[in-house]
C-alpha cells in the first residue's frame, strides 16, 4: 500500500552546515574586528519572506525593527535574530491545522479466517465543509476509514471519489468551518526553489511530522505498483511511510504537491503530485465523484535516441504509438502502431507526460489537431476526443 525508502538527510546536513558557517560569520563580525556590510543602499531591508518567524525583525539591543535598519548597519545581526530569521515556524503553524492523520482498517480474506490489516496515511483539508483529499492507494481497499484533525477530533469519513490515474482520492467527512489549505501555482516553482512536506510520518503520535529540501526536479514520469504516474515534483525532503497524501508546501505556505511516493533503491528521491495536475482532479471528484477525461485509443512511450536509432525515426522527440484501439478516434482518424506523435494543436509532445498533461486539458468532443511521423514522413489529422471509460 505504501513506499518507503531510507532517508539519510544529506539535504539537512547541508543545511545545518551552512547555518553554522553564516552564523560563525556573524559571530565573528560582531567581535569588533568587523561588522557584515554591504554596498547596499541603507533603504534595503534584510529579508523578504512572510514567514521568517514573529520576532524575525525583533532587535536584541533596540526596539527598532530590523526591517528598518540597513543591511549595512554599523550593529552586526545576532545570533539569536539569524536562527529567527531561518525560522519556518509560522509558516509550519500555517499549514498543520489543515493536515489530517488518516487511518484505514481493511480486512483480508483468509483460506479459513478474515484478517484485519491497519494502514495509515495524510490528507489535507481542502474546503471548509470537510473535503479531504489524500492519495488512492491510502484508502485501497479500506472498509473503514478514520480522519483525524490537529485539534484531536475524530471522524469517519466516507469517499467521494477517486482517480488511480493520479493516485488522488477525496473523502468527507460531517463538519464546517474547517481550517482549509490553499494552493500555489506548481507552474512557478523552480529546481532549487525551498519547500517543506508535512505528513503523519510513521503514524508518529504528537502531530504531524515536518521536513524541508528542495525542489529537485520537475515533470518526472515514474513506475509504481499501481501504475505510471506523470507530472510528478521531485523533491529530497523526507517523505516516510505515512507522509503519502500529505501537502509539499511553498515558503508562502502553498501547497504546491501531494507527497505520493519515495523510492526505495534510492536516497533522498521523494515525490509529489503537482498542485497544477492535482487541483483539477480534486474539483472534478468534488463536483462528480469522478474524473471526465478524453481518449484518442493510443497506449504509447517516449521516443528516445536509442528508441530512434533501432528503429530508423527521422524524430527524436515524441510519442511513438505502442498499441492502439481500433474502435478508438485516432485509429479512425489514420493513425496506426508506431506512429511518432510530435504536437496537438501545435503544442509539442516530446515525451508522454507533456502529451498526457496537455491532452486532458481538453474537453470531451473537443476536436483537435495532432502532427505525427509516419513511415518518416510528417502528416497532420484531426481527431474528436471522446469520454475515457469509468473505472471499475
Amino acid at each position: 500500500m505504501f513506499w518507503q525508502q531510507r532517508w539519510r538527510g544529506k539535504s539537512t546536513i547541508w543545511l545545518v552546515g551552512w547555518i553554522s558557517f553564516a552564523l560563525v560569520l556573524a559571530v565573528s563580525c560582531g567581535s569588533g574586528t568587523g561588522h557584515l556590510s554591504t554596498s547596499a543602499p541603507p533603504s534595503t531591508p534584510v529579508g523578504s519572506s512572510p514567514y521568517l518567524g514573529s520576532d524575525a525583525h525583533a532587535s536584541a539591543s533596540t526596539s527598532a525593527p530590523l526591517s528598518n535598519r540597513s543591511v549595512g548597519s554599523d550593529r552586526p545581526i545576532s545570533r539569536a535574530e539569524f536562527s529567527r530569521l531561518l525560522s519556518l515556524s509560522e509558516l509550519v503553524d500555517k499549514v498543520k491545522p489543515t493536515v489530517a492523520s488518516i487511518a484505514v482498517e481493511s480486512v483480508r480474506r483468509g483460506l479459513f479466517f478474515d484478517f484485519s490489516d491497519e494502514g495509515a496515511g495524510t490528507g489535507i483539508v481542502v474546503r471548509p465543509d470537510g473535503y479531504i483529499v489524500t492519495n488512492a492507494h491510502v484508502i485501497q481497499s479500506a472498509n473503514e476509514i478514520k480522519v483525524t484533525l490537529p485539534s484531536g477530533v475524530s471522524y469517519d469519513a466516507r469517499v467521494v471519489g477517486r482517480d488511480r490515474v493520479t493516485d488522488l482520492s477525496v473523502l468527507k467527512i460531517d463538519d464546517q468551518d474547517l481550517p482549509f489549505a490553499s494552493f500555489g501555482d506548481s507552474d512557478d516553482l523552480r529546481v532549487g526553489d525551498w519547500v517543506v512536506a508535512v505528513g503523519n510520518a510513521l503514524a508518529l503520535r504528537g502531530g504531524p511530522t515536518v521536513t524541508q529540501g528542495i525542489v529537485s526536479g520537475k515533470g518526472r514520469r515514474i513506475v509504481t505498483e499501481i501504475g505510471e504516474l506523470y507530472d510528478l515534483i521531485q523533491t529530497d525532503a523526507a517523505i516516510n511511510q505515512g507522509n503519502s497524501g500529505g501537502p509539499l508546501v511553498n515558503l508562502e505556505g502553498e501547497v504546491v504537491g501531494i507527497n505520493t511516493v519515495i523510492v526505495r533503491e534510492a536516497q533522498g528521491l521523494g515525490f509529489a503530485i503537482s498542485s497544477s495536475a492535482a487541483k483539477p482532479i480534486i474539483d472534478s471528484l468534488i463536483a462528480y465523484g469522478r474524473v471526465v477525461r478524453p481518449l484518442i485509443g493510443v497506449a504509447g512511450q517516449d521516443v528516445t535516441p536509442a528508441i530512434a536509432n533501432q528503429l530508423n525515426l527521422n524524430v527524436t522527440d515524441g510519442v511513438i504509438i505502442t498499441r492502439i484501439s481500433p474502435e478508438g478516434p485516432a485509429y479512425r482518424a489514420g493513425l496506426r502502431a508506431g506512429d511518432v506523435i510530435v504536437s496537438i494543436d501545435g503544442i509539442a509532445t516530446p515525451d508522454m507526460a507533456s502529451f498526457l498533461t496537455l491532452l486532458w486539458s481538453y474537453e470531451v468532443g473537443d476536436v483537435v489537431q495532432l502532427e505525427y511521423v509516419s513511415n518518416n514522413t510528417i502528416a497532420v489529422t484531426s481527431v474528436e476526443l471522446v469520454e475515457r471509460p469509468r473505472e471499475s
